[in-house]
């Protein structure tokens, strides 16, 4: 575990340091509370100014937790371990940074929280490489190349007004071909309902978050908006990208075996 939290807690400390600095002053984020359907609750401190979009982000830490002391049935390898421990480190540090920016309504959490979106859904495609690429040894080299150019992405939002929301697009396209191509290959039932549901979860991220405002004209997401079941959705999604990803890599190990004895 110790080399999966020094190569997350880097990158995610440079990038918070970058953060800190001009360099995306001109980049476009939201810094009200207007931008949320949730009222806020007068008489709470700021870390729960709007309450149930803050607290939802105990999610996060609890799937990531869940992932990261997780113990296969099977034998896991090293490397599929530290795969895992990754992805359930991003999840962990994602929280904090996603409840300061309501919190704080400023401008470095808020670019925080779209800036390490990115390198987040880019971790998918980086373990589906490890996947595809047994019994032959994994490279770190070419999954750190790959998340460093997931992180220079963001410089599309100095570029453009939605240059942010294209990055994040070409993420999820990119992460979902990559699932698609995977299972056909080496999935099975199960595996195939983990990616259906690990699909499906983030279609209800993005929608339910563009709907926030509209689905809050409807007494049933007065409270628990559509920003809330957005975040559900995507606590959901990091869970079935678990399922799917784990179940595909014994299947990978298992077919691999067999093919050597």
């Amino acid at each position: 575990m110790r080399s999966a939290l020094l190569h997350v807690s880097v990158p995610f400390a440079v990038c918070v340091v970058l953060a800190n600095t001009r360099l995306f002053a001109d980049v476009a984020v939201d810094l009200s509370y207007d931008h949320y359907a949730e009222e806020r609750v007068e008489g709470l401190p700021a870390f729960l100014a709007m309450p149930c979009n803050c607290v939802v982000n105990v999610a996060y830490v609890c799937v990531g937790l869940y992932w990261l002391l997780w113990h296969s049935g099977v034998g896991e390898s090293e490397q599929s371990r530290y795969m895992r421990e990754v992805f359930a480190l991003m999840a962990v540090l994602y929280a904090p940074v996603q409840w300061t920016r309501l919190a704080v309504l400023r401008r470095v959490p808020a670019v925080l929280d779209q800036w390490l979106t990115l390198p987040i859904f880019a971790w998918v495609p980086v373990w589906i490489d490890y996947i595809e690429r047994l019994p032959t040894k994994w490279r770190a080299t070419s999954a750190a190349a790959f998340e460093l150019c997931s992180l220079l992405s963001y410089g599309l939002a100095l570029l453009h007004l939605r240059g942010f929301e294209a990055a994040l697009a070409c993420h999820v396209a990119f992460a979902a071909y990559r699932g698609v191509r995977v299972q056909l290959a080496l999935g099975d039932g199960r595996t195939w309902r983990y990616l259906l549901l690990a699909v499906l979860s983030c279609a209800g991220f993005v929608l339910l978050k563009l709907l926030d405002h509209w689905l809050a004209r409807y007494r049933l997401f007065q409270r628990f908006t559509g920003h809330f079941w957005s975040k559900v959705c995507d606590a959901l999604q990091f869970h079935f990208s678990f399922c799917f990803l784990t179940a595909v890599t014994r299947r990978a190990q298992a077919k691999t075996g067999k093919l050597q004895e």
